[in-house]
């Protein structure tokens, strides 16, 4: 299962529902040690992980370790689990937002709907310390780029002014349409800095997956500096193979982190690989990497 069926399953769709169904499976799902001190952090970046890379493991054992390896969330997750994690001292950094990844926002007439799921989430997530909601362009199907941008710009609108009341942020995602996702409607920078110029909220942002982002463009460190403003969580992952960000693969996570700190951002930071080696080995040593 890869994460556009994870999201599906998940629950990403407008109704609300518990997470069903068996998820991605990752090696080395053990129980977290109890009574373990937190491994203390820089905090110059919140670190977060991503819920579906990591599905062999109960969302209570997954923010466990979580928890004593310093991170601050455990993200991608559903309303009805906001609070799991909660347990654990951790935020969600990004909840799931209305729309899916194949069906989002460049359809006019998906804005109605999208639109009252939307007003259902954001006072929700504000009551739970939820700051982003991640929503998505959705697939060209022969839909010209100036229209999708037009309707996505359109239907944030809509919405921009209660994320602005509610303090919730929209995080539109980046995805690249080369490898994993191929007819997705914002697969390079260009798509979703126009829209965000469009819309012109605070409370309506990019969510920069370097992964993604790698793949379709490049020239990550420039993109930060130059769209800091816009970009409002990030996302990482080894290039090729979305595994462990390591040097088995072409980014460096070190450079690329201080100069998100150095751009002022003070928001998280989401582990989002699929491990290839015992899963918590290799995201504590991912946050270690990214822990500048």
């Amino acid at each position: 299962m890869d994460r556009r069926e994870f999201l599906r399953v998940s629950g990403r769709s407008l109704a609300l529902m518990p997470m069903v169904g068996a998820l991605p499976r990752t090696a080395g799902a053990t129980a977290a040690p109890q009574g373990q001190a937190p491994t203390p952090r820089k905090n110059r970046l919140k670190h977060s992980a991503c819920r579906w890379c990591y599905g062999s493991m109960s969302l209570d054992d997954l923010a466990r370790h979580g928890a004593a390896m310093g991170l601050s969330s455990v993200e991608i997750l559903n309303e009805n689990e906001w609070a799991v994690v909660k347990k654990y001292g951790l935020a969600c950094a990004v909840g799931l937002g209305p729309g899916s990844i194949a069906q989002g926002w460049n359809r006019k007439e998906r804005h109605d709907e999208l639109v009252k799921r939307a007003e259902q989430l954001v006072p929700l997530a504000a009551a739970a310390g939820v700051p982003n909601l991640v929503v998505f362009s959705g697939n060209k199907d022969g839909q010209p780029e100036n229209e999708g941008i037009e309707n996505c710009a359109a239907g944030f609108r809509r919405i921009a002014q209660l994320a602005e009341k509610h303090g919730v942020t929209f995080v539109m995602e980046i995805l690249n349409s080369k490898v994993d996702h191929g007819d997705y409607a914002f697969d390079h920078m260009r798509y979703g800095l126009e829209v965000m110029q469009k819309v012109a909220s605070d409370r309506v942002k990019i969510l920069y997956d370097i992964y993604h982002a790698q793949i379709m463009d490049g020239d990550v460190i420039r993109t930060i500096r130059d769209h800091k403003d816009v970009i409002g969580h990030y996302h990482t992952g080894g290039v090729p193979g979305r595994h462990e960000i390591d040097d088995g693969q072409e980014l460096n996570y070190p450079a690329i982190c201080r100069a998100i700190v150095e751009t002022g951002y003070q928001g998280f930071l989401g582990q989002e690989f699929i491990p290839t080696r015992d899963a918590m080995t290799s995201l504590r040593q991912a946050v270690d990497l990214c822990d500048v």
